[in-house]
């Protein structure tokens, strides 16, 4: 097998025409021409969508400078955030003022249409698949605008892995930013920090397997939070296990010591007896899981390319493969043999999610679809619902089933009434890469991380009840 690379690309993120470069990692593919590296650095530079208006924006909220100075709550010493009530009134949500600039929020968002490049390991994919997508019917109003807090400011690694973002609560919220792992509470407005990687991590627990030196300068690709347990996974194939009722971490790992090692996601589950596992699908082609009780791997399957996400039904007896290959598969969870081929998509996925019922699961693809499949016939996916500008890069379910929410790179959240046969959807339309969203376990909130140096913040939706009260927290 040919090794993969890490590769550092100077990413731009030109949201209103401002300049926002940062160090972002890129995973190069085993089966990538080499020509397609470069390509990759080409399609992430964006590219300036209107002079005037940067113009405008530099010379009215900047002073002339590239400092991340917009409104500002000088009582707080704060960025501004955006309330539901303030929403209401005509404000932008994410506080831009398109009042004071030279174009039009509408305006702007047909040249983000138009100019944002969607990456593609296999060329036209996405369009090759326009023709198989369902019609669905936008206007659904499902979870409603609550809060942007810009103080906290959401960020990403490596531009394919966008999963960062948990909520443990409808008031509680772990996400990466920079080098920490921080908890939001949005009941308070307060953030603190959990774990910080910058510097040395180690265990203050002994547990057999367990890398007692721990890891110095972690780079975090991907993250999993639920119920009391976080675990981090790196770019070299850490692991890095902490529960959030005890102090410092518990358990540290490397998966491989193989020079293609990124941990590209993790999932955290409990067993039918109430263990804790979780699952790690790494950029080596393996699966391994883990036993939180034990501390220790119980399972490791091995695939023919590497796998970029991985989804455990409800009933812990089939698991979703997705990765670098068009088709997907559905493996027994304990043996990790192939049960279907999943075929369909026209690129490389990096999204599974199972709804509660386990009849139904979905995959999201770099050919811009959400595919819709049923167990029960795998012959063909049985709906496949498109993004606008580029790759469905995370996907999650509500636990009671009602809603299914995907999210591209940037600037569009779309959730699906599920029980209305996915032909209704809320679009919810913002700016900025998408680092990771999030329902609460209740269903009563959901959480998107946007990373932009200007706007990069934390939103906030509550799902719209009938008895629900205006800007109630509670």
């Amino acid at each position: 097998m040919k090794t993969k690379k890490k590769r550092l690309l100077q990413y731009g993120i030109n949201v209103l025409g401002v300049h926002c470069r940062g160090p972002i990692f890129v995973k190069t593919m085993s089966n990538q021409q080499g020509d397609d590296a470069e390509y990759v650095a080409d399609e992430y530079e964006m590219e300036d969508v209107d002079d005037d208006m940067d113009e405008e924006f530099v010379g009215r909220e900047m002073g002339g400078s590239d400092s991340d100075v917009d409104e500002y709550d000088h009582m707080n010493n704060r960025m501004a955030d955006t309330s539901a009530a303030q929403a209401r009134r005509g404000k932008d949500i994410q506080g831009i003022p398109w009042e004071r600039l030279s174009i039009t929020r509408e305006k702007y968002r047909q040249t983000r249409l138009e100019q944002y490049k969607n990456y593609e390991n296999i060329p036209q994919s996405g369009e090759g698949s326009e023709k198989e997508c369902n019609i669905t019917k936008k206007g659904g109003m499902y979870y409603e605008f609550r809060r942007n807090s810009r103080s906290v400011k959401s960020t990403i690694l490596h531009f394919q892995l966008r999963n960062l973002v948990w909520a443990t609560s409808k008031h509680d919220v772990y996400l990466m930013s920079h080098f920490q792992v921080v908890h939001w509470s949005s009941l308070t407005c307060n953030k603190s920090e959990v774990l910080n990687v910058s510097g040395h991590v180690a265990p203050c627990e002994k547990h057999p397997g367990s890398l007692l030196e721990g890891f110095s300068q972690t780079q975090v690709s991907t993250l999993a939070v639920k119920d009391r347990l976080l675990v981090a996974g790196g770019f070299q194939g850490e692991l890095i296990c902490k529960y959030l009722d005890r102090p410092g971490v518990s358990f540290c790992t490397r998966t491989t010591y193989d020079d293609n090692a990124i941990t590209n996601a993790v999932e955290i589950y409990s067993t039918s007896s109430g263990a804790s596992h979780f699952t790690a699908s790494n950029n080596d082609c393996g699966v391994r899981d883990f036993d939180m009780e034990k501390f220790q791997l119980s399972k490791h399957f091995r695939f023919p390319w590497p796998v970029n996400h991985t989804s455990l039904s409800p009933d812990g007896k089939l698991l979703v493969i997705v990765g670098d290959n068009p088709d997907g598969l559905l493996v027994d969870a304990s043996t990790g043999k192939t049960v279907m081929h999943l075929v369909g998509h026209l690129d490389f996925s990096f999204a599974s999610a199972w709804h509660p019922d386990g009849l139904t699961f979905t995959t999201g693809n770099q050919d811009k679809t959400c595919r819709i499949w049923d167990v029960r016939n795998l012959s063909k996916s049985v709906a496949a619902l498109k993004g606008n500008l580029g790759a469905i890069r995370s996907i999650r379910y509500t636990s009671d089933g009602q809603f299914m929410a995907m999210a591209e790179p940037a600037d569009f959240v779309h959730v699906y009434d599920v029980k209305g046969g996915y032909e209704k959807e809320q679009e919810i339309d913002f700016f900025g890469e998408i680092s990771g969203m999030s329902f609460s376990p209740d269903t009563e909130s959901l959480f998107i991380g946007v990373w932009d140096r200007t706007y990069g913040s934390l939103l906030e939706f509550g799902r719209q009840r009938n008895y629900s009260y205006l800007d109630s927290v509670i």
